[in-house]
């Protein structure tokens, strides 16, 4: 399962130390809480969306209502919090993990179907929301290839694209036996 937190920042004196926090702090304790398995921060290249978006690859929504998971970090913005606007949070179905996106890669989404990430020439992962908010009920998600980026000219209408701000973190069986 695919779980998406999504928002926007409204300080910009803050910021940067909000995003310190969240891919320093918050993506590390995250990853440690047993059913979390990978993930990875971005940020919107283009407007009409939250500016934030981190995905989660986890077992599923038992492991976001757990003690480890309030513990761990789930919900710590305690400091930030009268800054975050525009937060969304959503639990996926999905037959993948969270793809891991690159330096100079793109995570393209789309909320209105799959044909135009395939007209580029991608192949689509397909989310159906199970849990939390459940909007959109449906999204499509691709990596876009620096080589493809590269030859992208524009965006089809309705698709967003995210850049990377972290490397994808990923539960090793090292940390699985210390958690």
């Amino acid at each position: 399962m695919i779980y998406t937190v999504e928002c926007s920042y409204a300080d910009a004196q803050t910021e940067a130390e909000w995003n310190d926090f969240y891919s320093l702090q918050k993506l590390p304790a995250l990853i440690s809480v047993s059913g979390f398995h990978s993930s990875q921060r971005f940020k919107a290249l283009g407007t009409g969306c939250p500016v934030y978006l981190a995905l989660h690859t986890i077992d599923g929504l038992s492991v976001l209502t757990g003690d480890e998971y309030r513990e761990k970090g789930g919900g710590n913005f305690a400091r930030w919090q009268q800054h975050i606007t525009d937060w969304h949070r959503n639990l996926y179905a999905c037959e993948q993990a969270a793809p891991a996106v690159q330096a100079g890669e793109l995570l393209l989404v789309s909320r209105h179907g799959p044909e135009a990430l395939r007209q580029m020439g991608l192949r689509p992962l397909a989310m159906e929301a199970v849990a939390l908010e459940g909007l959109p009920p449906q999204r499509w998600m691709a990596r876009l290839s620096a080589e493809q980026r590269s030859a992208l000219a524009a965006l089809p209408q309705g698709i967003d694209a995210y850049e990377a701000m972290t490397e994808q973190l990923r539960k090793t069986a090292v940390q699985t036996i210390v958690s």
